[in-house]
C-alpha cells in the first residue's frame, strides 16, 4: 500500500486506510458509531463512505445517477450497478419476491450499458436494476447480503470512459424472463485503452497461491493419512468479487440440486451469512450456540426430518459454519459435523476467514471453503475480494465442480484483482506476526480479566474472547503444526461504560471490517445488530463487546495503546 503506514487518528468519517478505494471507514469514538448507525436509518442511500457492501460507495452513486437519468423514467428512482445480466436478474427477483411478502410486488426494471474501448474494441457492460426511491432499503439488502454489486475500480473506469463515450441506442433486447420491453440496452463507443484480459496470469497466480495454503505439509489431512492426500489444485479454486459473494454463491451451489430443503446455520456466525440462509431458497434451522448440546439436538432434528418425510434425498442440504466464529471466536466440533453429513448426506460449508488456511487445516471435513480475501489475504484494506475452495477429496466433489463449472462466471474485475494480488504476496509472513503479536496482547489482557482469574470487582474485562481460551480443543484439532490462533479477538466488560472508555482511548484505527494490516477495532454488535441488538444477546453478542483485529505494529506500540485503554477503562463511572 502506498500510504503504509500511516497516522492511525483519522478524523471520523474519513476513509481507512487514507486511500481512494479504501474499504473502512473511521470511527473513533463509541458515539460516533451511534450516529453512523443512527444515519444509515435516517439517511438510507444518502451515506458516501463506509464498508463496500454497507454503504454505496459516493463513485459508484455517481455512476448510477448518470445511469437513472439515462435510462430511468421517473427522478424518483435509484438504481444499482451489475456486472453481469444474471446478477441484475437475481437482484430483480430478490426485490419483487421480498416486496411481495410485505404489500404488493414492486417490479424492477432491467438496463444494460455497453461500454467499448475505440482502441482495441473491449468492452465493459454495466447491468442496471432500476426501482422507485424508497424501495432502495429492500434493494440494498441483495447488495449486502450477496456482495456482487460493482467496485470502486469498476465505477472508476466507467466513468472515466463514458466521458469520450458516443452513444448509439438499438433496438431494445432483454436476456431475461421478463418481457423485452423493460429493458433498454444501449451501447457507447469511447477513446480509452481497456485491458481487461490482463488479469488471466494475475488471477492464474491467486488461484494457485490460495491452493498452495491448502497443500502444505503441515496439514491435518497429511497427517491423517500418512502421507501426501490428493492436492488442491488452483482449478479447484473459484474467485469471486467478495467474501460474500462465495458464500452466496456457495448456497446458491446447494440449492441447485436440493431447491426444496432448508440448511443448518451452525454457530452464531457473521450478519450476512445468516440472511442469506434465511431469505434464500426455503430458510435455515439456526443453531445459535455451536455446543454439545447443539449437535445433539442437530442430530434428532435430522432424524425427525427423515424419518418424517420418508425423504429420497438428504433431509438439509447444507450446514454452514465458521473457524473460528465471528465475533465470538468459537470453534465447533468438525469431526462430529462432518460424520453427520456423511450420514444424512448434506454439504458443509466452513468459511475459514478469520483464521485462515496458513493457521488451520479444515479440509478435511468441508465440502466447500469459502474465504473473504478482503481480510487478512488483501491485508490492506483497499480492494475486495472472495474465493471458493473445492475439497477434492469430499465425497461431492464431482458434482459440486460440474455444477459449478457450468454456472460459474468470473466477476473478479481485472484491477481488483491485480491488487489483490500485489497485496497477499506477504501474506504468510503477516499471519506468522500478527499471531504472535495477538497471542501475546490476548494473554496480557486475560491475566487481568475475570476470566483469568481476577477476584469479582478487582477488573473491568469480564472475559477476552480468543480462540486459545475459548472451545480450545476443537480450535485445535483442525490447528496447523505451524499454525497460530490467528489475529482476530473479543472483549466483554463488566459495565458499559468501561467498553465505551476502552474503545475510545485506544490508540488504533477504528473502523468496520477485519484482518488489516493495521490493528483495526470497532464495536461490533453495534454495527452488525443494530436493528436486531436484544436477538444478539441472547446468543452472547453483547451491544457492549469490543471486537479487535490486530496489525503487524510494534509489540510494544500495541502494548502501550492497550495499556492506555485498560487504564481509563478501570478509570470509567
Amino acid at each position: 500500500m502506498e500510504c503504509w503506514p500511516f497516522d492511525p487518528k483519522i478524523a471520523s468519517g474519513q476513509p481507512i486506510p487514507p486511500v481512494e478505494h479504501a474499504i473502512s471507514v473511521s470511527l473513533p469514538t463509541w458515539k460516533d458509531n451511534l450516529n453512523y448507525e443512527d444515519d444509515k436509518k435516517r439517511l438510507v442511500g444518502a451515506l458516501v463512505r463506509g464498508y463496500p457492501r454497507f454503504i454505496v460507495h459516493e463513485r459508484i452513486r455517481t455512476l448510477g445517477s448518470l445511469c437513472v437519468q439515462r435510462f430511468g423514467g421517473s427522478p424518483k428512482e435509484s438504481c444499482l450497478l451489475f456486472p453481469t445480466q444474471q446478477i441484475a436478474d437475481d437482484c430483480r427477483e430478490f426485490i419483487e419476491r421480498r416486496s411481495s411478502l410485505a404489500g404488493p410486488t414492486i417490479y424492477a426494471q432491467l438496463a444494460h450499458l455497453r461500454l467499448i474501448s475505440t482502441e482495441n474494441k473491449r468492452a465493459l457492460d454495466l447491468h442496471i436494476v432500476i426501482f422507485p426511491l424508497e424501495t432502495f432499503p429492500l434493494a440494498k439488502q441483495f447488495w449486502q447480503h450477496a456482495g456482487l454489486g460493482i467496485t470502486t475500480r469498476y465505477s472508476n473506469l466507467c466513468l472515466q470512459m463514458s466521458e469520450t463515450a458516443t452513444y448509439e441506442i438499438p433496438s431494445p433486447i432483454s436476456t431475461t424472463k421478463k418481457t423485452r420491453d423493460d429493458v433498454s440496452f444501449l451501447e457507447a463507443n469511447c477513446h480509452y485503452d481497456l485491458e481487461l484480459d490482463s488479469d488471466v496470469e494475475v488471477k492464474d497466480a491467486l488461484r494457485l497461491r490460495i491452493a498452495g495454503f491448502f497443500n502444505t505439509p503441515d496439514s491435518v489431512s497429511a497427517q491423517d493419512s500418512g502421507g501426501s492426500p490428493r492436492s488442491v489444485s488452483s482449478e479447484d479454486v473459484f474467485l469471486f468479487p467478495t467474501g460474500m459473494a462465495a458464500i452466496w454463491n456457495a448456497h446458491q451451489l446447494a440449492l441447485s440440486s436440493r431447491s426444496n430443503s432448508k440448511t443448518i446455520c451452525y454457530g452464531f456466525l457473521y450478519t450476512d451469512t445468516l440472511k442469506v440462509l434465511q431469505k434464500w431458497g426455503s430458510g435455515c434451522h439456526h443453531l445459535g450456540r455451536g455446543l454439545e448440546p447443539d449437535i445433539q439436538e442437530l442430530d434428532h432434528l435430522l432424524e425427525t426430518l427423515t424419518a418424517a418425510a420418508e425423504l429420497s434425498e438428504p433431509p438439509v442440504s447444507a450446514l454452514f459454519t465458521e473457524v473460528p466464529s465471528n465475533p465470538l471466536l468459537q470453534s465447533f466440533n468438525l469431526p462430529r459435523l462432518r460424520s453427520l453429513a456423511d450420514k444424512f448426506g448434506f454439504l458443509i460449508v466452513v468459511d475459514d476467514t478469520i483464521a485462515t488456511a496458513v493457521n488451520v487445516d479444515i479440509l478435511p471435513y468441508a465440502d466447500i471453503v469459502t474465504t473473504s480475501l478482503s481480510k487478512f489475504f488483501g491485508g490492506y484494506a483497499d480492494v475486495m475480494g472472495g474465493s471458493l475452495v473445492l475439497n477434492p477429496q469430499g465425497r461431492h466433489y464431482e458434482a459440486l465442480k460440474t455444477a459449478l463449472q457450468a454456472s460459474y462466471v468470473d466477476t473478479f474485475f481485472s484491477p481488483d484483482a491485480i491488487c489483490m494480488e500485489l497485496n497477499s504476496r506477504d501474506f504468510e509472513d503477516r499471519i506468522r506476526t500478527i499471531n504472535s503479536s495477538t497471542e501475546y496482547i490476548c494473554d496480557f489482557l486475560r491475566e487481568r480479566s475475570l476470566a483469568g482469574g481476577r477476584p469479582a470487582g478487582s477488573s473491568v474485562i469480564r472475559d477476552v474472547y480468543y480462540p486459545k481460551y475459548i472451545t480450545k480443543e476443537l480450535y485445535d484439532s483442525c490447528r496447523r503444526e505451524r499454525g497460530g490462533y490467528g489475529g482476530l479477538f473479543t472483549l466483554m466488560f463488566t459495565k458499559e461504560t468501561a467498553s465505551h472508555s476502552f474503545y475510545d482511548t485506544l490508540s488504533c484505527c477504528k473502523g468496520p471490517s477485519l484482518g488489516t494490516a493495521f490493528t483495526l477495532s470497532c464495536p461490533y454488535t453495534i454495527l452488525a445488530h443494530s436493528a436486531e441488538l436484544e436477538w444478539a444477546a441472547r446468543w452472547g453478542v453483547e451491544e457492549g463487546l469490543v471486537r479487535v483485529s490486530v496489525g503487524v505494529e510494534p509489540l510494544d506500540t500495541l502494548i502501550e495503546w492497550f495499556k492506555l485503554a485498560l487504564a481509563a477503562a478501570e478509570s470509567a463511572p
